[in-house]
């Protein structure tokens, strides 16, 4: 028989062996590598997910949350699922759908806004702009998170959407996208009027959101003076704009965000502030009086710094790359799909957690795009606290008969 012929039935073989995809990984050759280290997580179980009782905490406002906002993890919380109305930090969803229209460059901040009669009639807290004046969206960002105004929300909202109402539809969406089942939009502003509720769970799912997603939002929101100019027919007039948020100048870690009142929701506030790497928000709805307001706020904040600790893992094992059977390509490069975070409340030593990465000896093509082939799991006591996916970095296609013989030949003619 020729060393062709040879060759063409090798080929024919390997073809065969290898024309059924499995997507799935081979229960053969998983190892485990435990390697105690410092951590946190991303995801975790329940039992690690309330602040402890040590220090009571003291809170005069109905309904409260506080959050750790790398990991969504409630540290405490009061009613926080009750519906109230949000005043102002409504302003917060207004602010994440601009900055949602900047990301897609749909609008940029040099862009210019032209105030509408409806915008400029709006009431409440404003800035007094005109019908027919003109500010570049920047500024009208300056306008919603320093000074609260009304006329700067509508006039974004109608410049992003053309209406004030297709606007707040999109709001709605967003807060559906993010779990805000206990909210319903019907103004951009904040506003009383009946059906705009939202809860404090809520309130600091969006301010999550908004923070973490966009945090250019604290160059704005930690602003404590400024001023605009307004050109009108009048002529040209600066207008100083004072941050509504005390707590930039009273709270020493404070980073923002939003503040509200109106008679029917008191005194709310979204408060986020830092230290030692940990972001917290604290959510106050319906305070009697803005003192209130602002000490609840810090209280929680101080109860959240003092029982929790942050670690987030950023020195995972170093991935080799992955054998891959039956592809056109013999490897595939892998990632991890994000920092694995753990958030403690005191109840784990977590100089004590392990970590085992779990990866196949190898995978079968084809393979996608961000297929998960393996994992970097974490536990502590044998219990597991969350793990981080390991992906491929890029497509692989399966073998084809012309693929395997091609490699038949060069392997050939190299000997």
């Amino acid at each position: 028989m020729s060393s062709i012929t040879c060759l063409l039935l090798s080929a024919a073989l390997l073809f065969s062996s290898t024309t059924t995809p499995s997507p799935h990984l081979s229960p053969q050759g998983v190892f485990s590598q435990d390697i105690p280290t410092l951590i946190s997580a991303e995801t975790q179980t329940s039992s690690d997910t309330e602040a402890t009782d040590s220090e009571p905490l003291s809170i005069q406002a109905p309904s409260v949350v506080l959050m750790e906002s790398s990991t969504g993890t409630v540290l405490y919380e009061k009613e926080s699922h009750t519906r109230l109305h949000p005043a102002s930090i409504t302003k917060i969803m207004t602010l994440i759908i601009i900055f949602d229209a900047l990301e897609s460059q749909s609008i940029a901040l040099d862009d210019i806004v032209t105030v509408s009669e409806h915008a400029a009639s709006m009431g409440g807290s404003q800035v007094f702009l005109e019908a027919g004046e003109t500010q570049n969206v920047e500024t009208m960002i300056k306008c919603i998170s320093i000074a609260s105004a009304n006329d700067a929300c509508v006039a974004m909202a109608e410049f992003i959407s053309g209406s004030e109402e297709a606007f707040v539809t999109r709001m709605n969406e967003r807060a559906e996208e993010l779990g805000m089942q206990d909210t319903h939009f019907v103004n951009c502003c904040g506003l009383d009027i009946d059906g705009h509720m939202t809860s404090a769970y809520d309130v600091a799912l969006m301010s999550r959101e908004l923070i973490n997603k966009y945090p250019k939002i604290h160059d704005y929101c930690t602003i404590w003076m400024d001023t605009i100019t307004h050109v009108t027919r009048r002529g040209s007039s600066e207008f100083g704009l004072t941050n509504t948020n005390k707590l930039i100048r009273q709270y020493e870690y404070a980073t923002g965000l939003k503040t509200g009142s109106t008679n029917l929701a008191k005194y709310c506030v979204s408060a986020t502030a830092e230290k030692d790497g940990i972001e917290l928000i604290a959510v106050v709805m319906a305070a009697p009086d803005y003192k209130v307001r602002f000490q609840d706020a810090a209280a929680l904040l101080n109860y959240g710094f003092a029982n929790c600790s942050l670690y987030q893992d950023d020195d995972p094992p170093v991935l080799a790359e992955l054998p891959v059977t039956g592809g056109k390509e013999n490897s595939v490069s892998l990632q991890y799909d994000g920092i694995f975070r753990y958030l403690s409340t005191g109840d784990v030593n977590i100089a004590e957690i392990e970590r085992s990465l779990q990866l196949p000896e190898s995978a079968e093509a084809p393979l996608a795009n961000g297929q998960q082939v393996g994992s970097l799991t974490y536990s502590y006591n044998g219990q597991i606290l969350g793990e981080v996916p390991i992906l491929c970095e890029h497509a692989v296609e399966q073998s084809t008969y012309p693929d395997c013989l091609a490699k038949l030949m060069r392997h050939y003619f190299s000997l």
